[in-house]
């Protein structure tokens, strides 16, 4: 499955006798205290955890102490050394077998809240590699292809949306470090895309929850050189950063405003906020007033704007009747069938014909998540097929894939304040098979809707890296909707 531990070039030598080099299995930054367990076995025997050491950026942890650290932060760049002990050190060129097992979870996808005091229950991330490696002292090379792209068509005044991208789009290759941020900014202009840039603050800012000088240097400089736009800046809320408990109400409040800040020195107008707890918004709505920064709940698969969870968030803004308020439409609420590219992953994974044909049938009902979740669960384990060889994916099927019509979005436009133009892949008509983007123009033209769309590929989900190139794909994808506007407005 993409989203792994390690690629082709991870085994180097090491005075201590090896080290496997390990890339985050997944597409932002997390705490190493969202590590839970890694299991190391070479050439059929199991590694004593005792000679297992984690190092990153100089510093080594006991496998065992990883979920106590909650204050060191796993960059999404950052590549640290899992340091196996051994009598005779590994030499370059040597090839031996394999097979690491990690298990993690996502500290700001709550599935439920702890009770009295201890901790919630979060999504889990499994990583399992077989492999064999060959000893190396380098990284492996970028095997994607940039693809050339016809010029971006001229922009209109005339267009009532304004198009730009999430950097998350890129994830995989940020990751992988085939890109630096300003060569990710650079591949981002030359094709024309923007002007609105929108980031996820936990996957671009080295120094997590905190905007450091020097990334906001950066940050200007990029912008003054192509004439960006910053549009929407993504604040996770990491409840499950310490394992032992949830976050307590004063330590939300304390991270979202260090966040705030953090936006209002990029110059964003807006953040994206993934709570809307009534208490938790009270406190935060005189910050967002204090420095003009509009706050919007991002309404995500499997949720739609009329589901239970949020109406009461409407219910809560219509007390507070704040200008400010508002939400994010994400388009992976209101898909017309699952992704080819999870279908594409999931069989790689192991799913035959008639597991895929299941998956896609509960998919399909109207359940609630967690229930189509567990049967989906239960179906594999009934044809003893381990749930866990699809990584997350068992879980994010149904989370990431929302089926509510889109026609609903009307119900709110006028709080709708940015949308996520959430896509898997452009097929050779160039429209997106899963998601119908000229019914969804027509819904939001008609709407009034004048703001920022801002494309979102997330196939780097279920894509191998170096299988697409995601930024030539939001090029195509925003043909597609310049198409879609043209064709929706009266003449």
């Amino acid at each position: 499955m993409p989203n792994g531990l390690l690629d082709a070039a991870s085994l180097r030598v090491h005075p201590d006798g090896a080290a496997l080099q390990l890339t985050i299995p997944w597409y932002r930054s997390l705490w190493l205290s969202s590590v839970t367990s890694l299991a190391l076995t070479v050439d059929g025997e199991q590694v004593p955890e005792s000679d297992l050491a984690f190092e990153l950026n100089g510093t080594r942890y006991a496998i065992a102490d990883l979920p106590q650290q909650s204050d060191v932060l796993w960059y999404l760049q950052d590549h640290p050394l899992l340091i196996v002990r051994r009598e005779a050190p590994i030499a370059l060129g040597e090839t031996h077998e394999v097979v690491l097992h990690g298990e993690l979870r996502l500290p700001y996808m709550q599935i439920a809240p702890g009770q009295d005091g201890g901790p919630g229950l979060y999504v889990p991330n499994v990583v399992h590699h077989e492999l064999t490696l060959t000893a190396t002292d380098r990284d492996a090379a970028p095997v994607g292809l940039e693809l050339e792209v016809p010029p971006a068509p001229e922009r209109s005044d005339d267009d009532p949306f304004r198009l730009g991208l999430t950097l998350y789009s890129a994830s995989a290759e940020f990751r992988a470090g085939w890109y630096d941020f300003d060569g990710l900014l650079d591949r981002v202009a030359e094709l024309g895309i923007g002007p609105g840039i929108e980031i996820v603050a936990s996957q671009m800012v080295p120094t997590y929850p905190r905007v450091s000088e020097e990334f906001e240097r950066a940050w200007r400089a990029a912008f003054d050189r192509h004439g960006f736009e910053a549009s929407s800046f993504g604040a996770n809320l990491d409840m499950g950063r310490r394992r032992d408990r949830d976050m307590t109400p004063d330590e939300e409040f304390e991270v979202t405003e260090l966040l705030f800040r953090g936006a209002k020195r990029l110059g964003f107008p807006l953040v994206r906020i993934q709570s809307a707890k009534p208490d938790l918004l009270r406190r935060l709505l005189p910050v967002a007033e204090e420095l003009d920064l509009r706050l919007a709940y991002e309404i995500h698969a499997p949720s739609g704007p009329n589901a239970p969870e949020v109406l009461r968030i409407r219910d809560l803004y219509a007390e507070l009747d704040s200008p400010l308020l508002g939400f994010v439409a994400d388009f992976s609420a209101t898909m017309r069938a699952m992704s080819p590219t999870l279908v594409r992953a999931v069989r790689r994974a192991g799913l035959d014909d008639e597991a895929v044909t299941r998956l896609q049938e509960i998919w399909a009902t109207d359940e609630p998540m967690r229930a189509r979740q567990e049967e989906f669960i239960a179906y594999l384990r009934g044809r003893d097929f381990d749930p866990g060889r699809l990584g997350s994916f068992a879980h994010l099927a149904f989370n990431m894939h929302g089926h509510v019509d889109p026609r609903e979005w009307a119900d709110i436009m006028p709080q709708i304040l940015h949308v996520h133009a959430k896509f898997y892949d452009i097929d050779e008509a160039g429209q997106e098979p899963a998601i119908d983007y000229p019914e969804l123009v027509r819904v939001f033209v008609e709407g009034g809707y004048r703001g920022f769309w801002s494309s979102e590929w997330e196939g780097h989900a279920f894509a191998e890296l170096g299988e697409v190139d995601p930024l030539a794909l939001v090029r195509r994808q925003h043909d597609l909707i310049r198409a879609s506007m043209r064709a929706a407005q009266p003449a």
